[in-house]
């Protein structure tokens, strides 16, 4: 089974006794302490892979924020590269040995046979869940308001494997299966995080096996959640709504296709791929990124500017936070990037500024409480 490995504890900090310096406590009020496990507090490590473009940008972002924060992490970095024909076994001993993953894009050759790296690391370390969380961040102006959906989808089988129909006998079982879990953890962390509403996205007016299976799946884990309410919309119309009524939405899961065009849109309707968090999360394994197609991995010219946006990978890596039970750490971080944001002097192009990598970081760990 799955571990529960995404945002569950939020906003639980310790209050110091108070001193000469510090105010007196309101008598009217109690403080939520997280009592960590023995041992919790130890440094973790955190493999952490740069990538193409802008990820070495991005990445140094998160590591100085990190070291300014004097977060619990320590990072082993490795160079990989998105032209090579396999990720390196001694990255993947790495992360199978650490759990948890930080890395930048990874640039997938279009043509000639190369795969990609990206979906090698998801097969490799059974990756199954991808999840995007798309928001309106204060002082962002976008064109819709109240947009707050988190994108769960399958993330190691449908297109990325050829498997459609009964090729040979069992093909349709481990797609089950793959539905099967998919559908649990969407609900899960819904459940987990307060959610109201699951929708499954699909196209089984057409692909009648595979995503009938797929919603067969969701419909039977969803009388097990009676709290959460269920629905479903073909993945046609889907898009539609995304773009004309997005806040309709809650959690959506989807297979592997569907999610990632649904992600993408549900990002530029939020305020952008720059500054929308994910990450990919097994029973064991969990590798976080930007959640969505950042279009400029390779951007040479970002690069030598030095104006890449790290502000989806500083969120990202608070999800990292959450993930390895330092709650108190990723509220900070991201109680900080909100307010950079929201005040609005430190933005880099694609939010309408003109502010380099290094100006927005040094404004975020200026505003770390």
């Amino acid at each position: 089974m799955a571990r529960r490995t995404l945002p569950i504890l939020k906003n639980l900090t310790h209050r110091s006794t108070p001193g000469p310096f510090l105010p007196k406590p309101d008598p009217n009020t109690r403080s939520v302490t997280y009592m960590p496990r023995p041992g919790d507090g130890a440094p973790r490590p955190v493999t952490l892979i740069p990538g193409d473009g802008i990820g070495p940008l991005v990445t140094n972002a998160v590591e100085q924020v990190m070291e300014a924060m004097h977060a619990p992490v320590y990072f082993e970095r490795y160079d990989v590269h998105g032209d090579l024909k396999r990720v390196p076994p001694e990255v993947i001993e790495s992360i199978r040995k650490n759990k948890v993953c930080l890395k930048g894009g990874l640039k997938t050759p279009v043509g000639g046979g190369v795969s990609s790296l990206n979906v090698q690391l998801r097969k490799e370390l059974d990756l199954y869940a991808s999840l995007v969380n798309c928001f309106n961040l204060p002082g962002l102006p976008t064109r819709h308001e109240n947009v707050d959906i988190v994108v769960i989808r399958e993330n190691t089988e449908g297109e990325y494997s050829g498997l459609e129909h009964e090729v040979v006998p069992g093909v349709v079982e481990s797609l089950k299966f793959c539905s099967e879990r998919i559908a649990k953890y969407a609900f899960e962390y819904a459940y987990l995080n307060n959610r109201k509403k699951v929708t499954a996205v699909h196209k089984a007016n057409i692909m009648k096996l595979a995503d009938g299976l797929f919603l067969e799946s969701c419909r039977e884990i969803a009388t097990k959640y009676p709290s959460i309410k269920y629905n479903e919309i073909i993945v046609d119309n889907c898009c539609m709504q995304l773009v004309s009524k997005p806040e309709q939405f809650d959690v959506m899961v989807t297979p592997n296709l569907y999610g990632n065009l649904v992600a993408n849109t549900a990002a530029g309707i939020a305020g952008g791929t720059g500054v929308m968090p994910g990450g990919n999360v097994g029973a064991d394994h969990a590798v976080f990124e930007q959640g969505a197609s950042a279009g400029n991995v390779g951007n040479e010219k970002l690069w030598e500017q030095k104006k890449a946006n790290p502000v989806a990978l500083l969120l990202s890596s608070a999800m990292m936070l959450r993930h390895l039970q330092f709650p108190s750490f990723a509220d900070r971080l991201e109680t900080a990037v909100k307010r950079v944001i929201s005040e609005g002097k430190y933005r880099t192009k694609d939010l309408g500024g003109v502010s380099t990598t290094q100006e927005v970081v040094d404004a975020v760990i200026a505003n770390l409480d």
